[in-house]
């Protein structure tokens, strides 16, 4: 499984939720941040998946966010 199935996966279990890259770099236990960055930009305006400013629903920060509708 790559980074990119797991970051993938992640988004969509929480779905519609939306979820920012730190929390998912903690999660999912990557080594650099940029993993999740690079890798929710790959996502993004693909399958459902939007980026986009919002809260994190999972550490409540305003920031670059994800989420699969």
């Amino acid at each position: 499984m790559t980074v990119l199935d797991d970051v993938e996966r992640f988004v969509s279990r929480l779905s519609p939720e939306p979820v920012c890259d730190d929390c998912i770099t903690q999660k999912l236990g990557l080594s650099v941040r940029q993993h999740a960055n690079h890798k929710t930009r790959e996502l993004a305006g693909s399958n459902g998946f939007e980026r986009r400013k919002d809260p994190c629903s999972l550490c409540g920060v305003t920031k670059l966010v994800i989420r699969r509708h």
